[in-house]
């Protein structure tokens, strides 16, 4: 917008003109959109952050009063932040810890294997249930990615949720079909990392 010669008063009136006919269109987009249900959402990628968005969706879902489900298919063993407060709110959240550590610490697939299926029943019985608004899947990408789990499986599992049921699933590595059902897919890029520099996961910021 070129404002060269014109007044205070010119240009605040030309940007309220041009404000107006945006909100106009914008109304008329949101007008269309009537449909609502329960949303399938994949955090995954390489950045940091997957998990940690996710349970700001949990707390915003606290936040009006939802009930919560939480699966940790790995991160069973760590002590974290996020685990702490949520305790807080056991009137309103479930939290299923099924894991035992990233596959590297256990070293013994069929252990994974048994800790995944375990999980991902605890997970279909939350789907069943109407009282749940929210079921994150923690880490489950991982576990898709190993094939601990068949996807087939877990896509049809999806399908038979509770219509009203949101579901987020994170990880690296999202599987194509799980990213084909998603409703919603954010992909997480690392530009930078401080681990890289030989700074240590840290209290606060990565649990």
């Amino acid at each position: 917008m070129k404002t060269e010669g014109m007044t205070e008063d010119e240009i605040n009136a030309r940007h309220a003109e041009k404000m107006a006919k945006k909100k106009a269109a914008r109304d008329k987009i949101l007008a269309t959109k009537t449909l609502q249900k329960g949303l399938l959402i994949v955090h995954t990628g390489k950045g940091k952050g997957k998990s940690t968005a996710a349970f700001g969706l949990v707390m915003r879902a606290l936040g009006h009063g939802f009930r919560v489900g939480i699966v940790q298919f790995v991160k069973g063993r760590w002590e974290t932040g996020e685990r702490a407060i949520l305790d807080k709110f056991a009137d309103q959240v479930t939290i299923r810890t099924m894991g035992e550590g990233f596959t590297w610490e256990t070293q013994d697939r069929q252990r994974d294997i048994a800790a995944a299926r375990a999980a991902w029943e605890a997970a279909k019985e939350m789907f069943k249930d109407p009282a749940y608004r929210l079921v994150l899947l923690d880490e489950l990408n991982i576990v898709l990615r190993y094939d601990y789990l068949d996807i087939q499986e877990v896509l049809q599992g999806l399908a038979e949720r509770h219509p009203d049921n949101h579901v987020v699933i994170t990880g690296r590595n999202a599987k194509d079909e799980l990213i084909e059902a998603a409703d919603l897919v954010t992909e997480m890029t690392m530009i930078k990392h401080p681990f890289r520099d030989g700074v240590k996961a840290q209290a606060g910021i990565e649990f």
